[in-house]
């Protein structure tokens, strides 16, 4: 969620600034809170994981009133964003309703988990295919320097609906929703070699700033894990309510897995990179949630692959990282509530004391 724009007159003219300024991007508050909700609920603190859940709930519902107020009263600015590179960041909405329908289905809310799950089918489909096809047909030159971490969501979208999807097979239509999940598994896989070829290519061909490694570029590392984690629970599946074989997708998650581990260190040497070699400021912005809910993904599918595969020291690995996820949560959530009173303080003037 953003911060209060600096000085606002009035209370009413600070929420129409947020709303207006909304980020295309601004649900992974949500998908960041609901994911260390389940990695907690997973863990067996009950307390700690429904008090996430439910400020991931009205986080959500907030979000949706703020979208919903930009597209009607400013939709100049959504047709903008939705047709430019920062695009594939309103499919976090997708995976926002698809990680609150997960985690619900964990607490045997299945209604509700449906009815969040057809949003996010529905979101997937106009968005997932929107979005690519606004790119492309635009009049505007696309450069490969606007390529950049939100493109990973297109990913996670995807294969945010085979998590909701798995979560839902075993309590109601398990076949049609079996192969739906095994499809956008396969899917997303694909999606991420291309986004994946195209932001490397960004990364080695066009010179890079050290204020544009942004935190979206963790997503890099969540699109992998969440691949990971729809491949595990596709393991839980009946044969028959699956298209793929369980020792192809089992095989497939581990090497998706390790390549997720071994991008955690990079992603580490690019951020001392950026805040510490280069003394970009390291302050409250929307998009470090882009690197909690990568983490909290990290630790869900660590933990689940482990059950699945029968690996027991990865079990204990994910289970583990569930109070990392909870810590690093902890601390941005802390930002995202004291940036208003910083917005609101201003800088402070040069002689002031």
């Amino acid at each position: 969620m953003d911060a209060v724009p600096s000085s606002p007159r009035t209370w009413r003219g600070a929420v129409v600034g947020v709303a207006q300024d909304l980020s295309p991007g601004a649900f992974t508050f949500v998908m960041a809170t609901g994911i260390v909700s389940t990695a907690l609920a997973e863990r067996g603190a009950s307390a700690s994981s429904a008090a996430l859940l439910w400020i991931a709930a009205v986080g959500y519902v907030v979000l949706w009133v703020g979208y919903l107020w930009r597209t009607v009263f400013r939709w100049q600015r959504v047709r903008t964003d939705l047709a430019g590179p920062r695009g594939f960041a309103f499919l976090t909405l997708v995976a926002a309703s698809d990680v609150l329908a997960s985690r619900l289905a964990l607490d045997g809310h299945y209604d509700a988990a449906m009815g969040l799950t057809v949003i996010g089918v529905a979101g997937w489909l106009g968005l997932g295919y929107g979005v690519p096809l606004l790119l492309v047909c635009s009049v505007r030159v696309l450069l490969l320097r606007q390529v950049n971490g939100t493109w990973f969501i297109w990913v996670v979208g995807t294969q945010s609906v085979a998590v909701a999807a798995t979560a839902l097979a075993p309590h109601a239509g398990g076949r049609a929703l079996g192969v739906l999940a095994s499809g956008c598994w396969a899917v997303g896989l694909l999606q991420y070699l291309l986004v994946a070829a195209l932001a490397l290519a960004r990364l080695l061909l066009e010179p890079v700033e050290p204020k544009e490694l942004v935190p979206p570029y963790w997503v890099f590392m969540g699109a992998a894990a969440i691949s990971v984690l729809a491949g595990a629970r596709l393991l839980r599946l009946p044969p028959a309510d699956a298209l793929l074989p369980g020792a192809f997708v089992l095989g497939v998650s581990a090497v998706v897995w390790s390549f997720c581990t071994w991008l955690i260190p990079l992603l580490l040497a690019l951020g001392m990179w950026r805040h510490v070699l280069h003394r970009v400021p390291l302050r409250y912005e929307s998009s470090l949630w882009s690197m909690v809910f990568p983490i909290g993904m990290y630790g869900v599918a660590t933990r689940e692959l482990g059950e699945a595969a029968g690996w027991g020291w990865m079990t204990a690995t994910g289970a583990g990282e569930a109070w990392a996820a909870l810590v690093v949560w902890a601390v941005v959530f802390a930002g995202m509530l004291a940036a208003p009173a910083i917005a609101l303080r201003g800088p402070r003037q040069p002689g002031a004391k």
